[in-house]
């Protein structure tokens, strides 16, 4: 099946390392370190030196591309699969990776925007497009919605795939009219569209598959060795660990700054606690105006950002805040900066002003032990 598809094989895959090119042609006017990470808060959250950004990125992509192809032309099964189909695993990668790249050179050339937003039109089209050719795409072992139900009957399949292309229609035509969302909404929406285009088939295939289990329909075993049996089973086993746990980790979650006698402590959720004592404090500001900047590493969900960020104004600092924080403390320590921000504006005034008062009061007791000595 590769050697019938070289032509569109060669083309997908140079659509694929486009971004190689032009990654050459301006490579002097690009910096050293350029974003190659965005975590799920829709912040930098990972960075990568010029030549693995420019080379490595489209080479990995390329390196997926070539083996799904393969996985899905080896499937004998899918012979007489529809064309149109088909051309979707041809161009879903080469698409990706001229967006993909094509956001990381904008970042690098200084465009702001984010990117949990701008990535919504392209999903959604991909959406629009997946679902338009779902009810087309033949009963096989490696497209389409691949569960016990549908490869054991031909009908299931047929079903599952013509109620999935409406569900995928309806998912992309969500995310497509969530760009108007407010900004902190966005990524609860996309992820929950998401996970519905997943289960909302899944849970339709097995309610046919009950339903023919009372009418005696029998299902045949699917063809393919034990082995892919296995892994089909496998992959199933994973997939649902994999929806839950991202589910978890995205909605999920809390900050919690305690005030003691002595010191401030933080509880965090999926990252390291902390403690400071008072008397470490050498400033404390509160801002409206903070940019976070790039995450270098650490935890970020459409609910908490942590760890250690980069901006320009104050380098590396530590970060515990919630995703959709609008003000924030700003405590130096020493050589240390840390940055608080809580769910809402009144939750942050009060731990800064409790903050004030004890290293107003620490200060006036290390005055009045000077006084005596």
């Amino acid at each position: 099946m590769l050697k019938k598809n070289r032509m569109q094989v060669i083309l997908s895959s140079l659509v694929i390392l486009l971004p190689v090119l032009f990654g050459l042609i301006m490579w002097n006017q690009l910096p050293d370190t350029m974003a190659a990470h965005w975590g799920a808060d829709g912040n930098v959250d990972g960075l990568g030196t010029k030549p693995f950004v420019v080379f490595g990125l489209p080479v990995i992509l390329l390196l997926q591309h070539l083996i799904c192809l393969l996985f899905v032309t080896k499937d004998n099964s899918r012979r007489h699969q529809s064309k149109k189909a088909l051309h979707i695993i041809f161009w879903i990668l080469p698409l990706i990776s001229l967006f993909a790249n094509g956001a990381v050179y904008a970042i690098a050339f200084g465009k702001t925007f984010h990117l949990s937003a701008l990535m919504l039109v392209p999903f959604g089209i991909l959406f629009l497009f997946i679902g338009n050719y779902l009810p087309k795409i033949k009963q096989n072992r490696t497209l389409g919605i691949r569960v016990s139900w549908t490869l054991h009957n031909e009908e299931n399949w047929n079903r599952t795939h013509r109620l999935g292309g409406k569900v995928w229609v309806i998912c992309g035509l969500v995310i497509l009219f969530s760009v108007f969302l407010p900004e902190a909404a966005v990524v609860h929406v996309f992820t929950c569209t998401v996970i519905a285009a997943v289960v909302v088939p899944i849970l339709y295939s097995y309610c046919v598959y009950k339903k023919h289990q009372k009418e005696g329909i029998a299902y045949a075993a699917a063809p393919g060795s034990k082995a892919e049996k296995i892994a089909v089973r496998i992959g199933t086993v994973i997939g649902v660990v994999v929806l839950i746990g991202a589910a978890v980790l995205l909605f999920t979650g809390h900050i919690e700054v305690h005030c003691g006698d002595s010191s401030m402590r933080i509880e965090a959720t999926y990252w390291a606690d902390m403690e400071i004592d008072y008397s470490g404090i050498d400033s404390l500001v509160y801002r409206d105006d903070f940019e976070k900047g790039v995450r270098a590493n650490g935890f970020g969900s459409p609910k908490l950002s942590m760890g250690t960020f980069r901006n320009d104004e104050l380098g590396f600092y530590t970060l515990y805040a919630y995703t959709g924080a609008e003000e924030y403390i700003v405590l130096q320590a020493g050589e240390k900066t840390l940055v608080i921000g809580m769910k809402d504006a009144a939750e942050t005034q009060e731990i800064y002003q409790s903050l004030l008062a004890k290293k107003q009061l620490q200060s006036s007791a290390a005055s009045v032990i000077m006084k005596k000595q």
